[in-house]
């Protein structure tokens, strides 16, 4: 069961880590994947920048609107690829801190209740959900893609590690 105080917890502290794996790394950490369709850590943080103007919070006002009644729109989990070009990670680390102070502020002025957090919307690939899914998933899409950059970084020294690689649990099996 969600706990809204526990979510917050988690969502809170998700900008400074990123900022403490990648503030200042070069832009080989920066921009380098694990394999072809993967997202690099450049591509998360501005992925999680854009799903904090355009996904979470949104969805939750659409949901207290709305019901089941209308679908959400669909969220561009793309979007960063060209909101992006030319920017740099510093830019989108300071972008991302904002976007989510912003978020939670939005978050806090909700002030929803344990009732609320059982109400419906319609996702428009899921079907029913309720806000408390909405609210769990950003946890978790927040922790997801916090190991997608450790695991994009650690691949980039999959070769070096040698007989170690099969022990690493963040890199492919050899």
């Amino acid at each position: 069961m969600l706990d809204l105080d526990r979510a917050v917890e988690v969502l809170t502290r998700t900008p400074a880590a990123l900022r403490g794996l990648l503030g200042g790394v070069s832009d080989f950490w920066a921009t380098s994947n694990y394999g072809e369709g993967t997202f690099s850590p450049f591509d998360v943080v501005g992925h999680l920048t854009h799903a904090d103007r355009t996904n979470w919070l949104p969805r939750a006002r659409h949901i207290m609107a709305h019901g089941e009644s209308l679908p959400f729109p669909a969220f561009d989990r793309y979007a960063m690829f060209e909101e992006n070009k030319g920017r740099t990670m510093g830019g989108l680390l300071d972008e991302f801190a904002a976007a989510r102070a912003d978020s939670l502020a939005g978050l806090r002025a909700l002030g929803l209740t344990p009732g609320q957090l059982e109400l419906t919307g319609t996702h428009p690939q899921l079907g029913r959900v309720t806000l408390g899914n909405l609210m769990a998933a950003w946890v978790v899409h927040d922790l997801g893609h916090t190991h997608q950059v450790a695991k994009a970084m650690a691949y980039q020294y999959r070769d070096a590690v040698g007989p170690w690689r099969d022990l690493l649990t963040i890199l492919p099996r050899s």
